[in-house]
């Protein structure tokens, strides 16, 4: 039951909004071991009949014949890139897992690339090319979206060929009169047109992508298949022939992790080896004057942080399956609490740090674990907030009353809450301070002075909302679409977004990762015109065939935030890879990449676009960042430390004061 609640929380976020936008991410998201160009088709052979040939680059398939176009090598779990282009009456497809059958065919697991028939089959190809039978494999249900060994859902009737495709679960338009600055890209072939395509077989789940839009749908069961060993072929069909360009190919059974290395700046401590948290934070607790860790259901006590206490009943998790919060867990009755995103405070006013915790999940909730003031047990909780849906959540003093609100989206509304000092414990007053649209849930928030007149102002994916001169709770707050992410195969938006003065010109910019889910990383530069703010985008940190500062690349960039790591006056971007964000499975792009944490320094440099470049500098590669990342001064002296709590355990990466330049 918690998978399923897990499944139907990322169905709600995988969404369609009216019109369709073409996908800009990268493409193929993988590095190939190779890929079929040139004027050869050297290691690939023909099944039935012949007629293949290299045409100005493109692969040319026969037209109107049972064509196949076969790898001479054998591949098991398999990536699989091209761009595909069918005429009316064409049909078209890629095999897989190609095993020889008794007469001189095959048989495999072949995903149709038909117009009215993007599916996956089990499929027997006779020696004439000629498919002689198929059988569609099942959709995983909600068990199984996720998961690399999906189970095999109930049998249920399948659709006819050319039955329409669900488009997706609705989801909250925007206001009325609003034009949004991004759509969902188009989940559809092109008709006569170049369609992206990209699958992934991998034990027993096929997955694929077409033009970049959601894989919620295109996920298949291919069970009696999983150790099934043989080529990839290509297949042309029907009249006008297909063209493939840009074929290419990866073994994934072939992973390769890193040698451990750990900057020089840090040293790093690790404080649990166990998933227990996406999230930390940090408070005196025990108000001995030193500042405690807490993350999920541990607080660590400082200044040597090798004793701990449980604010909860402590139950780790299993990063290919379970994701740390109470609905997506497999037995959320023995073990209810959640650890999405931790936050600390003194929220009941009685001078002791309490914890909250924001789970988006299914709905999500807020939890209020309050401090025992020192007493050797688990601490009481209760419920403040019933519904939390962006993924990350931020506590910030919006409205200069010098505490802190938790910032947060939900119901198709951003908003802030706090705790009504006359009834602490009790349900937190919320603050809608926008209108509804599909801001209020997914990925990607932040606080910041954008237009300079000392209120704060809030930021997601999908622009920015002043505040009112009369006062943060005055009414809803003025909207600004810009686009600070980017939609692709997930929905846009990354981790917390940082606002500050990159460039040096006075003036607020955004440095934020593009998708939580995929890649990018971009600083927006400040522009005024006329009164008028835009922002223009400075990509930092692009993809596979893009611009990388550093040649350093990476997906999943869930967690980040900003702190002055070298001490030159400048914020700096610290950010990194929530390695396995959707488990142990092809969901992500580059899903078994190193799982690495970075530190980016801000450089102003008037010879750069925009006045700025972010140079990236590797803190570790073995533990990567969760749903955000803490950075502080644990020890008060002076340097930035950072602790990340991850799929990997929780660590601190403690700062040093040596080589740091004043500006």
């Amino acid at each position: 039951m918690p998978i399923l609640r897990l499944a139907a929380a990322m169905l709600a976020a995988l969404f369609s909004l009216s019109g369709a936008a073409a996908a800009e991410g990268p493409f193929p998201t993988f590095k190939a071991d190779a890929t079929l160009k040139g004027s050869s088709l050297t290691g690939w052979r023909p099944l039935g009949p012949a007629g293949w040939r290299m045409d100005n680059g493109e692969v040319a398939g026969p037209a109107g014949a049972n064509g196949w176009l076969v790898l001479d090598r054998s591949l098991q779990d398999v990536g699989f890139a091209a761009q595909v282009r069918c005429a009316a009456g064409c049909q078209t497809g890629v095999l897989l897992r190609a095993q020889p059958t008794p007469d001189g065919g095959k048989k495999g697991v072949f995903l149709s690339l038909t117009q009215g028939d993007v599916a996956a089959y089990r499929v027997v190809v006779d020696a004439q090319g000629k498919i002689a039978s198929r059988e569609r494999l099942p959709n995983a249900d909600a068990n199984g979206a996720m998961l690399r060994m999906a189970p095999v859902p109930a049998p249920r009737p399948a659709p006819p060929p050319g039955a329409p495709r669900p488009a997706g679960p609705p989801r909250q338009a925007p206001p009325p009169g609003v034009a949004l600055p991004m759509t969902q890209p188009s989940n559809d072939l092109i008709p006569d047109g170049w369609n992206r395509i990209e699958v992934f077989i991998d034990a027993n789940v096929i997955r694929w992508f077409v033009n970049d839009g959601s894989v919620i749908f295109n996920i298949a069961i291919a069970d009696k298949e999983t150790d099934a060993f043989g080529p990839i072929a290509l297949y042309s069909g029907g009249a006008g022939g297909a063209r493939f360009r840009g074929v290419a190919y990866k073994d994934l059974s072939l992973k390769t992790a890193p040698k451990e290395t750990v900057s020089s700046r840090f040293r790093m401590q690790r404080l649990s080896e166990f998933f227990y948290s996406w999230s930390a934070t940090a408070a005196d607790f025990n108000r001995d004057g030193v500042l405690d860790v807490a993350t999920g259901p541990y607080i660590y006590f400082g200044p040597d942080y090798t004793t701990s206490r449980e604010v909860y009943v402590a139950h780790p998790f299993h990063p290919a399956e379970d994701f740390p919060g109470a609905p997506y867990r497999r037995n959320p009755e023995l073990y209810p609490d959640n650890a999405w995103i931790v936050h600390a405070g003194d929220f009941t006013g009685d001078g002791w740090p309490d914890v909250l915790t924001a789970d988006h999940a299914a709905g999500g909730v807020a939890t209020l674990y309050i401090n025992p003031k020192g007493e050797p047990r688990r601490w009481d909780k209760v419920t403040v907030l019933k519904a939390i849906e962006i993924e990350v959540s931020l506590m910030r003093d919006i409205d200069g009353d010098g505490r802190p609100e938790l910032v947060y989206g939900a119901e198709g509304f951003v908003r802030y809450a706090k705790p009504d000092p006359a009834n602490p414990t009790g349900p937190w007053k919320v603050v809608s301070i926008s209108q509804s649209g599909p801001w209020g849930h997914g990925h990607g928030i932040g606080v910041g002075d954008i237009d300079g007149d000392g209120k704060m102002d809030i930021v997601t994916a999908w622009g920015w909302w002043r505040q009112p001169a009369a006062g943060a709770d005055s009414g809803t707050w003025e909207y600004h679409p810009e686009t600070f992410g980017r939609w692709d195969r997930s929905e846009p938006g990354g981790g917390a977004i940082a606002v500050y003065d990159a460039n040096g010109d006075g003036r607020a910019d955004i440095v934020t990762g593009l998708q939580a889910h995929g890649f990018g990383l971009a600083w927006f530069e400040q522009k005024r015109t006329g009164g008028k703010i835009s922002f223009v985008r400075h990509i930092i940190m692009d993809g596979p065939a893009g611009a990388n500062a550093g040649g350093v690349m990476f997906t999943e960039l869930h967690g980040s935030t900003s702190a002055d790591v070298d001490g030159d006056g400048a914020p700096d971007f610290i950010v990194g890879k929530r390695h396995w964000s959707h488990h142990d499975s092809q969901y992500d792009p580059d899903v078994d990449g190193p799982a690495v944490l970075y530190w980016y320094r801000t450089v102003r440099d008037p010879k750069a676009p925009g006045g700025a470049r972010f140079t990236p500098n590797l803190i570790h590669n073995r533990s990567g960042v969760g749903s955000d990342v803490l950075a502080v001064d644990l020890n008060k002296d002076g340097a930035v430390d950072v602790v990340t709590s991850t799929t990997r355990g929780t660590s601190i990466f403690w700062g040093s004061k040596a080589k740091r330049t004043k500006r």
